[in-house]
């Protein structure tokens, strides 16, 4: 079992945890109580960690992290309304078109 990750809250931690493990990368959320005693340990002592079961899986869960923390920023016009579309909408917020598929 190796480190993946400390989580800024245990939203955050359980979120990423689950996401790796539906990827297929078995993980644990250690530490996500400890947010209650903050102050009296130092803060950074008392966040929420991610880590991995496997230790062989760990560069592999780092990608698929940086991935989940950082998605692609899309750009796209709506084939329905014209209307321009950013960032990771899949559906027009304007009239409710579908993106399109890569390659459409």
């Amino acid at each position: 079992m190796r480190r993946l990750v400390a989580a800024p809250n245990l939203a955050l931690a359980t979120l990423w945890a689950d996401q790796l493990a539906a990827a297929g990368v078995p993980t644990s959320v250690q530490r996500a109580w400890t947010g209650s005693i903050a102050g009296e340990i130092p803060v950074d002592q008392a966040l929420p960690e991610v880590w991995v079961m496997d230790d062989e899986r760990h560069a592999e869960a780092l990608h698929l992290l940086e991935e989940l923390r950082n998605p692609p920023w899309r750009h796209w016009v709506c084939r329905s309304c014209r209307e321009h579309v950013d960032g990771p909408f899949e559906q027009c917020w304007n009239c409710g078109t579908p993106q399109p598929a890569l390659g459409e």
